[in-house]
């Protein structure tokens, strides 16, 4: 298993033609936790995330990946080292399982090489810990919205990476399933060492989950910190424009925000 590594952004300015998403944003990614992007809709957090993967090349500043930018690697160096699962990916048709699987194993290999040892086993690990072992051979259209989303997680599992970015990963899902996932990635983070970092529009699951939270507004980083400690009231006014109260829950005393009548 590749160790957790860390990727950082400094000044970081990317747009889409001549329309500028993220300014002067700089951000450091914890190694082996689970930092959660927040913040309201077109604040940048998908365009971030992207800018992460170096789907995006900056307009100004850099993404830097083990104190590295991001332009010293090529794509296939960087996709042995970051995933990427975006929002809603399109499931191929016919496909199983375990073939969706099996692409997280192509930076791994060359274009005519043989099917490993090494890759069955990065496979087989990769449905082991997402729980799909007994689904494999099941067609992904046949599957529930958090069983199809577990898959595209076993993919990224088995491209073998140190960071793992994930944008909504439960959207469109039902509670249930959301926490599934959620816990999923938790447990990937802090027992598998994984750098994970997840776009959630629910900020009380942001707190719950994650351990460190940035909150973007308006292309830039407002603030950032420790999710039992970043979230106030006053910082969720400000990103999201909102007043709210905190509660504590009475079990973990973990925060939840409220809506203020």
């Amino acid at each position: 298993m590749r160790q957790a590594e860390s990727i950082s952004v400094s000044g970081l300015g990317v747009g889409y033609g001549s329309r500028r998403v993220l300014a002067g944003l700089s951000l450091s990614i914890e190694r082996a936790r689970l930092t959660a992007l927040v913040g309201p809709n077109g604040s940048g957090k998908s365009t971030l995330l992207r800018a992460l993967a170096g789907l995006l090349r900056p307009a100004e500043g850099e993404v830097l990946l083990e104190g590295q930018p991001l332009s010293a690697f090529s794509r296939r160096a960087l996709a042995q080292r970051v995933s990427f699962l975006p929002q809603s990916p399109n499931v191929p048709d016919g496909f199983t399982v375990l073939d969706l699987v099996r692409q997280g194993r192509h930076p791994h290999r060359d274009l005519f090489s043989r099917w490993t040892v090494a890759d069955d086993a990065a496979c087989e690990r990769a449905m082991a810990q997402t729980a799909l072992d007994e689904l494999r051979d099941r067609p992904l259209q046949t599957l529930s919205g958090g069983q199809r989303q577990r898959a595209w997680i076993a993919m990224s599992l088995a491209q073998q990476t140190g960071i793992m970015l994930l944008d909504e990963p439960t959207n469109f899902l039902d509670i249930r399933y959301q926490v599934e996932i959620l816990e999923l990635l938790r447990h990937l983070s802090r027992a598998g060492g994984k750098t994970i970092v997840v776009v959630l529009h629910d900020l009380n699951q942001a707190v719950r989950y994650a351990d460190l939270i940035a909150m973007l507004s308006d292309g830039g980083i407002l603030a950032s910190g420790p999710a039992r400690t970043i979230v106030s009231a006053e910082t969720v006014e400000a990103v999201f424009g909102v007043r709210t109260r905190l509660l504590l829950d009475p079990v973990d005393g973990l925060k939840f925000v409220v809506p203020a009548r």
